[in-house]
């Protein structure tokens, strides 16, 4: 992990950790993680891998995700590249001087082309910095998009209960006017 310390807080960022270990820190950059509005469908193999190079690889790059929230849906597609090109991407925690939770979720109504499930999604934020992500796709197909964004904030809802519970084991306060739920 990379650490940069400034006024404005600290910085956290894995970018050269995948690139020094696949050989493609002098690969050519791409501006986004992922084709805009790419859709995923199953196909055929092509051409068979190098099993424990992709393995370690794609180890490295989950491992990587965890700072790098802009690449998880994408961990495996035009990633290498993306990082090439994004040297000042990463985590920035600033002290905000609160501890307010804030939690967002979104979902893709019908997204997949394959079996036309959605996908749910969430970040939340304690004390303006970013600490937990995720996307899943749903496990029946919704028959609206309020159901599937229902779907996505229950997802949300889940991870500022979780979210409450550790700050109270861990002993931290929130003001009154600063609400978790």
């Amino acid at each position: 992990m990379e650490f940069s310390r400034s006024r404005e807080g600290i910085f956290v960022n894995q970018r050269k950790y995948v690139l020094n270990e696949t050989g493609l820190l002098g690969c050519k950059a791409v501006d986004t993680p992922i084709e805009v509005n790419l859709k995923l469908e199953a196909t055929e193999p092509v051409n068979m891998v190098d099993r424990e190079r992709y393995q370690r690889l794609v180890g490295r790059l989950i491992y990587l995700s965890h700072t790098h929230p802009d690449i998880a849906f994408a961990v495996s597609m035009r990633i290498l590249r993306y990082l090439k090109g994004s040297p000042g991407k990463g985590l920035m925690f600033k002290k905000q001087g609160h501890l307010q939770v804030e939690v967002y979720t979104d979902a893709d109504w019908a997204g997949s082309i394959v079996d036309r499930r959605s996908t749910s999604g969430y970040c939340t934020f304690v004390g303006g910095n970013l600490v937990t992500w995720r996307s899943k796709k749903q496990n029946v197909v919704a028959r609206s998009s309020a159901e599937a964004e229902f779907r996505a904030l229950a997802y949300g809802i889940c991870e500022a209960i979780w979210l409450k519970r550790l700050l109270e084991d861990l002993k931290v306060t929130v003001s009154s006017n600063e609400s978790l739920l």
